[in-house]
């Protein structure tokens, strides 16, 4: 609770954005992707929809993170505001996410078709973070499977840890084990692991969680200049060739949030909040473009621009961690990341601007100029947790 600053411009501003961003999701956004983003006899998710709000034609293929991030939308736009079913669609959604995408391990395939004809089986560390993560959230719409769910999210990661543990840590993603390791999988590991904790997981989960947040702090988070890479040898250092390293803005920020909220949980947020300032501060100062006001895709290792195309995601995450700093800090601090938290927003605000209200742009080019295509049903799940994040902040004003 604020008492000081409780009548600042900032704080104003932030209750509006608030009030806003939740509006356009739950009388907007979800009520358009339940209807034409969501077979209800099949129980299949889209992968995307066109810019006109069409159903998306039933061709191609659709990525195994697609249902998992669905479902968590459902479930928590319901719990911060939506008002309508979704329990049913979430059931539906779930069993055919587990019966269709799993292998005969009970791991998840990156993709299958639309007609469920091809299945691209390619494992990868990232689709199995998403399927715990679906087991995890399952749990609170479906209360009769719980014991169920559960139970195959410990059969998932027992299947993880006997094929592709990382002695070091955290997990190889072939095996035999191949150059490179990536932080991004565990970054969403460890956000399955807490979502499990939430469940009522037993303490394996809290274990990995632990152990993927000391490998970011100790492996992942550069000393030299506190920036958190994607790329490491299969000893989890940097690789030698400065030209590889690559540090993504969003994920910086992604991180930052995931970092807080483990601390919370551990009673352990003085020893981490230095990281997470560093975290975010960092991508503010390289990976905003002043011009556009936006978060960009990619830095160098110097931290000199890569690739300058702003997608969607990023804004949510900068605006997910301005929220978890506020959270924690006091005076100007939490003035200044307020203030951010409405910079990101208003750079959000502008992906959203498209004549189908619930729908959005992904891709900003260095250019001003917006990417011609179907909005992606994956930018759904981040959205809806940027604006529960805020939603959660707001409440406690």
């Amino acid at each position: 609770m604020i008492s000081s600053a409780s009548t600042s411009p900032a704080l104003a501003a932030i209750k509006d954005l608030d009030l806003r961003l939740r509006t356009w999701l739950c009388e907007k956004a979800l009520p358009l992707w339940l209807e034409a983003g969501f077979d209800a006899q099949t129980g299949r998710f889209a992968e995307t929809l066109s810019i006109d709000g069409a159903r998306a034609p039933e061709s191609g293929m659709v990525r195994a993170r697609v249902a998992p991030r669905q479902i968590y939308s459902l479930i928590e736009g319901a719990r911060i505001g939506y008002t309508g079913a979704v329990q049913d669609q979430v059931h539906r959604g779930l069993c055919h996410f587990l019966n269709n995408f799993r292998d005969e391990n009970r791991l998840a395939v990156n993709a299958i078709s639309w007609d469920g004809r091809t299945r691209d089986t390619t494992f990868d560390l990232y689709n199995q973070a998403f399927l715990i993560f679906a087991l995890a959230h399952g749990t609170k719409a479906i209360p009769h499977r719980h014991a169920d769910l559960l139970a195959s999210a410990d059969r998932t990661l027992l299947e993880l840890s006997n094929s592709f543990a990382h002695p070091g840590g955290g997990f190889h993603e072939t095996n035999p084990p191949q150059a490179p390791l990536r932080s991004n999988p565990h970054m969403h590991m460890l956000e399955a692991c807490l979502a499990m904790e939430d469940a009522g997981g037993g303490m394996r989960w809290r274990d990995l969680g632990d152990q993927i947040v000391t490998l970011a702090l100790t492996r992942f988070i550069d000393p030299a200049t506190g920036a958190l890479h994607e790329f490491f040898a299969l000893d989890w250092s940097l690789p030698q060739d400065a030209s590889t390293q690559t540090v993504e803005p969003g994920h910086q920020f992604e991180w930052a949030w995931l970092l807080l909220n483990w601390a919370k949980r551990r009673g352990k947020t003085a020893e981490v909040l230095p990281a997470a300032v560093r975290l975010a501060a960092l991508s503010e100062r390289h990976g905003v473009d002043p011009s556009r006001g936006a978060a960009i895709m990619e830095l160098h290792g110097d931290l000199s621009p890569r690739d300058k195309t702003a997608r969607l995601w990023v804004q949510t995450e900068w605006l997910k961690a301005a929220i978890a700093l506020a959270e924690v800090q006091a005076g100007e601090e939490r003035e200044a990341a307020i203030v951010s938290a409405l910079r990101a927003g208003k750079a959000l605000e502008t992906y959203l601007d498209v004549p189908v209200q619930g729908l959005w742009r992904d891709k900003w080019l260095a250019d001003g100029s917006f990417v011609a295509e179907p909005a992606p049903a994956s930018s759904l799940y981040h959205i809806v947790c940027a604006i529960s994040c805020l939603t959660s902040f707001v409440r406690k004003l």
